[in-house]
């Protein structure tokens, strides 16, 4: 298959499977809304000129022309305008005009019955069961993908079936003619040991894992031991000297550190001359919450910076400067991760359809841990406006206070469209930075 089609393959698979991750999203604020029977009329997937849509029941189902969200329409989500027989004021001002508008609009179909099918005057713990619904369902996907990944397919971990052997001892930052005179011997070349040898035991101790044979290799140095592989399904026992040399000093990050003049550090240990082949290791089902909160720590930790990280974005996306590939990127930028991993040819089938069930899985966190933000139109914002409203309440009934009713959050509309047109501009950058600064995820 061409690199061209298996492109246009993966970026195919992540865009369904982020249209049916939105879709999710609100069928999660779609049933306790059904559930609480606050009427819903409408279940849309997408923005601007619905394409196609059918009623079933009192609900309308579509799509949108825009695939870009969905949205979930529920009666009376904003408290009916107050008729107290004045006039209202010529000075009103324009955001007190939207928010009078957004509650007229929220009562346009309000119907005979439909009085306590109203969002606005569900119980707080109601309305909040409601919003987080769709953040929560995101935070399934995940866990499930998660599930699919580590359990299904596994992790890339370096196995004990070797993958190179080196014919020559090289100091950090040298190299020599394996050819030569110069060259000495590394012991795993010496003790005759191959590429796709498995070994099975070292010093007389069983080998159940790579980091272990590593740290008995590291503290073997100058020490003669015995060790046994499996070749072409038949053990082949022989001996190793492992020599003393400088090797990097990895952190837990996978990296080679630096000490505090900056330079990189190295250690004196252990050194056989062998690398280890790297395969899908499934993993056991106590890995997967872990690993999905690793993820949403990652996110959580980018969307508190994210004003820093969108600058970082735009000064890259003007300039000469990388991207940090640890930064915000598009659906734009998504779909060509998706197809870049599909293209790697040399990478088994395997490994690629991992990575893009991984993408997907770190997508669905970011969109749950996103729409926690309180802020409007998300859905925490929300969350923020019930919770404000229980308070009240609260207070209120401590002070003897008659109840003051549900919060009117259409007084926050104004921040909802400011809000709402700061996204867009953030979306519109970092589709150009995906464009003509995209990340660099491959080298």
């Amino acid at each position: 298959m061409s690199p061209v089609l298996l492109f246009i393959l993966g970026v195919v698979f992540v865009a369904i499977g982020i249209a049916v991750s939105i879709a999710l999203h609100e069928v999660g604020h779609l049933l306790p809304a059904k559930l609480f029977k606050v009427r819903v009329t409408k279940y849309m997937i997408g923005f601007g000129p619905t394409v196609w849509s059918k009623k079933r029941g009192e609900t309308e189902y579509g799509l949108k022309a825009i695939p870009l969200g969905g949205y979930v329409s529920m009666i009376g989500m904003y408290p009916p305008n107050k008729e107290d027989g004045t006039v209202r004021p010529s000075s009103t001002g324009m955001f007190q005009s939207l928010a009078s508008d957004a509650r007229s609009l929220a009562h346009e179909e309000i119907g005979p019955g439909d009085e306590n099918r109203v969002f606005y005057r569900l119980p707080v713990w109601k309305k909040i069961i409601i919003m987080l619904g769709g953040p929560a369902m995101n935070l399934l996907i995940g866990v499930v993908l998660t599930g699919v990944l580590l359990m299904g397919f596994g992790i890339a971990s370096q196995t004990t079936t070797v993958a190179e052997v080196s014919k020559c001892q090289v100091k950090a930052g040298e190299t020599v003619d394996p050819n030569s005179a110069a060259c000495k011997l590394t012991p795993a070349a010496s003790a005759g040991l191959k590429p796709n040898d498995t070994i099975t035991s070292f010093d007389g101790k069983a080998v159940t894992s790579w980091n272990e044979l590593t740290g008995w290799i590291r503290a073997s140095a100058g020490k003669q031991v015995s060790i046994t592989v499996q070749r072409n399904g038949a053990p082949v026992a022989t001996t190793v000297t492992p020599v003393l040399s400088a090797r990097p000093v990895i952190g837990p990050d996978g990296r080679q550190t630096k000490g505090a003049d900056g330079k990189l550090q190295y250690q004196d240990v252990g050194f056989l001359g062998i690398g280890a082949q790297t395969a899908l290791v499934p993993q056991p089902a106590s890995s997967v919450l872990p690993m999905a909160g690793e993820n949403i720590t990652q996110v959580a930790g980018v969307i508190v910076n994210l004003p820093d990280r969108v600058a970082g974005v735009a000064k890259a996306a003007f300039s000469e400067e990388p991207r940090d590939p640890n930064g915000p990127i598009s659906v734009v930028g998504v779909g060509r991760v998706a197809g870049e991993v599909a293209a790697m040819e040399q990478v088994p089938l395997q490994s690629r359809f991992a990575a893009l069930i991984g993408l997907l899985a770190g997508l669905n966190f970011a969109l749950a841990v996103f729409n926690l933000v309180p802020l409007l139109p998300l859905d925490g914002g929300h969350v923020a406006g019930a919770l404000y409203e229980g308070a009240r309440r609260q207070v209120a009934r401590l002070r003897g206070r008659p109840d003051p009713g549900a919060f009117d959050i259409a007084k926050l509309l104004p921040v909802t469209y400011v809000v709402a047109v700061l996204l867009m501009g953030m979306g519109a950058l970092l589709i150009y930075a995906d464009i003509v600064k995209p990340v660099n995820l491959f080298g």
